[in-house]
């Protein structure tokens, strides 16, 4: 019985390396975060214990708005978080 001819296997090349993504967070972003979520509350708090003479006089309500902005400012950073 005829032999069948051997096939030659094509060569392997490897597959080119990639570099490391480096997956995390930037070294300011929990500090920051964290920051703005204390700052943010202790101005409310403030803003509350001192009827409202205290952090900013002038600005009345806007306290409480300033306040929450810092609040939802850590918000945003949190979104980011990995």
């Amino acid at each position: 019985m005829p032999r069948s001819r051997l096939r030659r296997k094509e060569a392997v090349t490897p597959r080119p390396t990639r570099a490391a993504v480096r997956v995390g967070n930037p070294a300011w972003l929990v500090p920051a975060m964290v920051a703005l979520f204390v700052i943010g509350l202790i101005w409310i708090v403030v803003y509350y214990v001192t009827q409202s003479g205290y952090p900013v006089p002038a600005l009345g309500g806007w306290n409480m708005v300033v306040g929450f902005g810092l609040i939802i400012g850590g918000f945003l950073l949190a979104t980011r978080w990995r």
